[in-house]
């Protein structure tokens, strides 16, 4: 576009005002043994905030992306969006934007797990001018709710969405609008049915001669355990932490190259879940959910607990992050061990538990070793899980 046909801001602004208007017309380590007895969970289908982190009272992790909003992208980083103790609707904090340039609405959104065919409220507390609330990907559009000001003080947008027959999540949105100035946003909700909990399991329920290997952590990548897993075709499941995963993405889609291979969740900080609150559970969850999405373009549906801690608000936040199953293991070949957590050999559908080391590749071999006297081949993980 040449700068004489380039328009104006005064006609950009003009153009996304009417359309405002238009839409307004309009009617989301080391490790023992783990426990054999299981928490009990929740029912499922109970009335639930489903939101991460809604009020933003949460801190970020020393792990997490650098000026991060836990539980919420913002696309304007942290040059837009940052979380601030001045005058929130409630609690200790809110969420503060202030678009950086004219062309930036300063939209902030997460990922929320639905059911299909089901109904949710979405609603947040606003100030400013021409604050947004609304969710896509339901399956039936439904225009966002909006104000075109709160008159400096508070103010509550509700919307109401039926999810479509394929959905299982939204992407819930709050944004402000091009050069209308800062907005803040606190108490978000978005109300529906929360979904039964995740499983909890250490090995899989099959009778085939197969067994999984899974690989934590990822902070010390070898070109020996590559070379291992490529030159013996291993379908490795991989559980790296987000910060180790961004810094070397590449190697992770190499050693995960193998059909059956997949990257999963882990945390982000790989922290004791278990002395966290729920909420908290859920934002270290679906924040690795999201980053690992981002990097390698599948979301998890596994999430194997930091430590192999675990309770039934674990498997809860775990669902509500679209976990299927919360994995432990049968069996430890990390550094050098070979620990196997029952009687005799490895038996069909162990999980084996590795961790990206130093030693690794002599981990991989000696778990195949002891695969191969037990008449048992490494398999991908998920094909049988889900």
């Amino acid at each position: 576009m040449s700068m004489s046909s380039r328009p104006s801001a005064f006609s950009r602004r003009s153009s996304r005002l009417s359309a405002l208007a238009a839409c307004a017309s309009l009617a989301v380590c080391g490790l023992a043994a783990p426990a054999s007895a299981e928490p009990a969970a929740a029912p499922a289908g109970a009335a639930a905030n489903l939101a991460t982190n809604p009020g933003f009272e949460i801190p970020a992790s020393s792990l997490a992306d650098w000026g991060s909003v836990p539980g919420w992208r913002c696309t304007g980083g942290p040059a837009e969006a940052a979380v601030t103790t001045s005058a929130p609707h409630s609690g200790g904090s809110a969420l503060a934007v202030t678009p950086a340039g004219d062309d930036s609405n300063g939209e902030c959104a997460q990922t929320v797990s639905v059911q299909p065919n089901t109904t949710y409220t979405a609603s947040a507390w606003v100030r400013g001018k021409f604050v947004h609330l609304g969710a896509t990907g339901t399956g039936r559009d439904v225009a966002p709710a909006w104000t075109e000001t709160t008159n400096g003080g508070w103010q509550q947008l509700t919307t109401r969405f039926t999810t479509g027959p394929d959905a299982r999540t939204v992407r819930l949105y709050v944004h402000g609008w091009y050069q209308q100035g800062p907005f803040a946003v606190d108490d978000v909700r978005m109300d529906g049915p929360a979904p039964a909990p995740a499983t909890g399991s250490g090995s899989v329920p099959t009778t085939d001669r197969v067994v999984f290997f899974t690989v934590d952590d990822g902070w010390q990548r070898t070109p020996e355990a590559e070379r291992f897993i490529t030159d013996h075709k291993l379908p490795i499941t991989a559980f790296p932490l987000p910060m180790p995963a961004a810094t070397d993405p590449d190697f992770f889609r190499r050693v995960t190259a193998v059909p059956g291979s997949s990257v999963q969740d882990h945390s982000v900080s790989h922290t004791d879940l278990t002395k966290l609150s729920p909420a908290e559970q859920q934002v270290e969850i679906c924040d690795a959910r999201d980053s690992l999405t981002r990097l390698f373009g599948t979301a998890p549906t596994v999430f194997r607990p930091p430590y192999f801690a675990w309770n039934a608000d674990t498997l809860q936040a775990a669902a509500n992050c679209g976990m299927r199953t919360v994995l432990t293991a049968d069996a430890d070949f990390s550094w050098g061990a070979s620990n196997i957590w029952h009687e005799g050999t490895l038996s069909p559908g162990d999980v084996v538990l590795m961790h990206w080391t130093d030693t690794l590749a002599t981990d991989l071999q000696r778990a195949l070793a002891a695969a191969d006297a037990a008449g048992l081949k490494p398999a991908g993980l998920t094909s049988y899980l889900h």
